[in-house]
């Protein structure tokens, strides 16, 4: 038993004709003898008493209509299920984050994505800084996010820009610096200062912390191994820091541009060539924002 034989009985039970069955099948009326024919056979009954001039249901035909309507619904219901599980496969695309400098911008495209790929399911992985490039070559990622860096991607590899954030002077809430709209990256050697592992930020930040530290006592430093707990110690009062501009308030924290320095470019860092459909449309909705 097949859809089609299905399909040609109900077609005749509905019409009480061979010839109109065709018609609406798109079939020749032979074709449809041999369904009805064959599905005769299969079940060992007769499904319609026929003459030359009247085609009607036997009792084993009537008794088989429900049934056949019931299967033919169910098949159909089935396909329709499939196919809108095939249409609506998640569109997975694992984006390497260097950080959280400037995930605003990110958040941005994301939104955007969700209009333009209903199915797309972003996969955030947070990856070190250094050996983000290395997880994309090696397919980890399918796309790094980060801060652009001066030197050379490499062959290779392109930058898609997304937006821009300010280089600021993070300073505790009543800081004398906290009150001014600029800050002079001289002014902070007059106060402790709070460095990180230079492994988790861009080069931009690290060379500016290194021209701060060579001038600064070791006593006035404090130390620790990741942004946040910069922020920490900044929030608790223990000294100044220069980091990005955070996309959220962070208590007990006041961000302060720095005079001169320029915004850190964020963006997308991906293959320049053989972009996989999803990720062309991923590119496509993104915007230096």
């Amino acid at each position: 038993m097949n859809t089609q034989q299905l399909e040609s009985f109900l077609q005749v039970a509905g019409s009480l004709s061979f010839a109109q069955a065709a018609q609406a099948l798109n079939i020749t009326q032979s074709a449809v003898s041999r369904q009805i024919q064959a599905l005769e056979e299969e079940l060992d009954v007769k499904l319609f008493r026929r003459t030359t001039r009247t085609v009607l249901l036997t009792p084993e035909g009537v008794l088989f209509l429900e049934h056949a309507r019931t299967i033919l619904g169910q098949l159909r219901l089935a396909a329709a299920k499939l196919h809108r599980h095939s249409e609506g496969q998640p569109q997975v695309l694992t984006i390497g984050c260097r950080g959280d400098v400037g995930m605003e911008q990110l958040s941005l495209t994301l939104a955007r994505c969700r209009t333009a790929i209903p199915a797309f399911h972003p996969v955030l992985k947070s990856i070190p800084y250094r050996s983000s490039l290395t997880r994309l070559a090696q397919g980890e990622v399918d796309v790094v996010f980060g801060v652009e860096e001066p030197a050379p991607l490499g062959k290779g590899l392109a930058f898609t820009p997304l937006g821009e954030v300010p280089l600021c002077c993070a300073a505790p809430e009543g800081h004398p610096l906290a009150r001014q709209s600029a800050v002079a990256e001289r002014e902070l050697l007059d106060y402790p200062f709070i460095l990180c592992d230079g492994h988790a930020l861009p080069s931009q930040i690290t060379q500016r912390w290194a021209a701060v530290t060579g001038r600064v006592g070791p006593e006035r430093l404090h130390v620790c191994d990741s942004p946040l707990g910069v922020l920490s110690l900044v929030g608790s009062g223990y000294g100044c820091a220069i980091l990005p501009r955070m996309a959220v308030p962070v208590p007990g924290v006041v961000f302060i541009p720095i005079q001169g320095a320029a915004p850190l470019r964020c963006g997308l860092i991906h293959p320049a060539e053989e972009l996989t459909p999803l990720l062309q449309t991923f590119l496509a909705a993104s915007a230096f924002l």
